[in-house]
């Protein structure tokens, strides 16, 4: 295999590995539903996905080259840049963590859209705001990203419209039953609230938080309320988002808007945990706190990690989609590149692509 270029980011703590450019042409080349090089014109994003997950796929080798050990982790997380669906976006991406490819990243697209400006990939004033817009398996997204005197300060993450599937749905876990609503926020969450079970959001609890989210994860993963109402490949259970109510400031009094402030988790694929406050499990949550009509137009979302970094999410619009009211969430963050790498693969190395002990 050739070198492989990457640089990495981290949003609220949780990374993410830029691959710019494959390591040969011939990474994406493989049957695909419209033909045999998944670069042809015309596919998309979603296609590429199907084509990466499918096995002996170059693109999942590679995958687990970058992500598992010895050159990564079993809580790293990444994206490839891919041909956008059309000349409507800047670049597409296949985001990828230790158990394969995800069809949503929030805080990846906010790295990206930070990486994109600082590149000079897309081209940004000194001081303004300027949208990268990012065609990712789930649809179309923005990292609408602020500058000011030339530094990158916030981004935006514009997410695809998000819905409630499912509320109050019971799951059998270790503990007892729990009672869990689900929502889309370009990827499918279980969400629960952490107190009902006596757990607290805390660095010291993760065993027992993985322990759990991996539980109602694989309880529901075939459920009817994991199934996406349009589309099959983004149905499943991603992830859980294990969450708890915090202490709000109080609103000025002549402010028509408020504050919610939560911490939360996200454990998602097999057992692994967000560091972030997770930008696609924002978008879920704030989907669900709009359709109990908690959270309102102008209520600000303080969606806090397991770290102590923080996203801002709200309400930009609302929509009506598949059957059923909407939002379309933004989440406000920031990312800061932490490093670049050239990686490399021994022919001789036996442990090549690499391994996980969780």
């Amino acid at each position: 295999m050739d070198a492989v270029s990457t640089i990495d980011y981290h949003t609220g703590g949780e990374p993410f590995r830029i691959v710019e450019a494959l390591p040969s042409a011939t990474v994406l080349r493989a049957t695909t539903t419209r033909g045999a090089d998944a670069t042809a014109p015309g596919l998309t994003v979603a296609e590429r996905r199907v084509h990466a997950m499918r096995p002996g796929s170059e693109l999942d080798d590679l995958r687990r080259v970058l992500c598992h050990e010895p050159r990564g982790h079993a809580d790293m997380y990444g994206g490839f840049i891919v041909p956008p669906d059309d000349d409507g976006a800047h670049f597409g991406v296949l985001f990828w963590h230790k158990d394969g490819f995800s069809t949503a990243c929030g805080h990846g697209t906010i790295a990206l859209g930070v990486w994109a400006v600082e590149t000079g990939l897309v081209a940004a004033p000194d001081t303004g705001t300027t949208d990268v817009v990012i065609d990712v398996p789930s649809g179309r997204v923005a990292a609408r990203v602020h500058t000011v005197e030339g530094n990158v300060t916030a981004v935006d993450f514009v997410s695809v419209p998000s819905f409630v599937i499912a509320t109050d749905v019971a799951v059998q876990a270790s503990l007892g039953e729990v009672r869990v609503d689900v929502s889309y926020g370009g990827a499918i969450y279980a969400q629960l609230d952490a107190a009902s079970v006596g757990l607290t959001i805390e660095p010291q609890n993760v065993s027992a938080l993985i322990a759990l989210g991996r539980e109602i994860k694989w309880a529901l993963n075939e459920a009817d309320v994991a199934q996406h109402p349009a589309d099959p490949r983004l149905s499943g259970i991603y992830g859980t988002i294990l969450f708890e109510q915090l202490e709000t400031p109080d609103a000025a009094p002549d402010s028509a808007s408020g504050v919610i402030a939560q911490r939360n988790v996200a454990i998602f694929a097999d057992g692994q945990v967000d560091r972030s406050p997770c930008g696609s499990g924002t978008a879920a949550r704030i989907a669900t706190l709009a359709a109990a009509g908690t959270m309102r137009d102008g209520d600000v979302l303080q969606h806090g990690s397991i770290v102590g970094s923080t996203f801002a999410g709200s309400i930009l619009n609302r929509t009506y989609v598949h059957g059923r009211d909407a939002v379309i969430p933004q989440v406000t963050g920031m990312a800061y590149r932490t490093g670049e790498s050239r990686f490399t693969v021994d022919p001789r190395d036996p442990l090549t692509p690499g391994f996980v002990l969780r």
